[in-house]
């Protein structure tokens, strides 16, 4: 297989913690056809679905619905971006927050992962249909 050196794929997941699994295993599959380091792949992965996850448990409050979440994973130049959209509740930036690091118990990291994975987290207003576009980026050495 030959690696390449740019990118672009997206998949509409349905909006709820089921999909996850599906959302790591199309991470991978797009990963697995750049030459990176694993380590990197992985890191990637886990960013991908920390942010699928708080798009479920903070967009949608965990609530049932039938809301896709679009997820395009680019590679361009080095530059890989990472956009997720949905229509969930709209994003107040300034709630955005890890909670603190020494406060031992479960959950409430995901953003903090996501935040020391990456080199860019940037939240926009959609474009209509969607209400929220996250961008994570990283530059990436082949």
């Amino acid at each position: 297989m030959v690696a390449l050196r740019q990118i672009s794929e997206q998949r509409d997941f349905v909006v709820s913690s089921a999909s996850l699994k599906d959302v790591r295993s199309f991470s991978r599959e797009v990963f697995e056809k750049v030459n990176i380091d694993q380590d990197l792949k992985d890191e990637l992965v886990l960013a991908i679905a920390e942010a699928a996850q708080n798009i479920v448990k903070h967009a949608y409050q965990g609530e049932d619905t039938e809301d896709k979440m679009e997820i395009k994973i680019s590679l361009y130049n080095g530059e890989l971006e990472i956009g997720f959209f949905d229509k969930g509740r709209p994003v107040d930036k300034k709630n955005v927050r890890h909670r603190k690091i020494d406060d031992i118990k479960p959950g409430g990291l995901g953003t903090f992962f996501i935040q020391q994975i990456m080199d860019a987290v940037v939240f926009k207003e959609g474009e209509k249909p969607w209400i929220n576009h996250l961008i994570l980026t990283k530059k990436i050495n082949y």
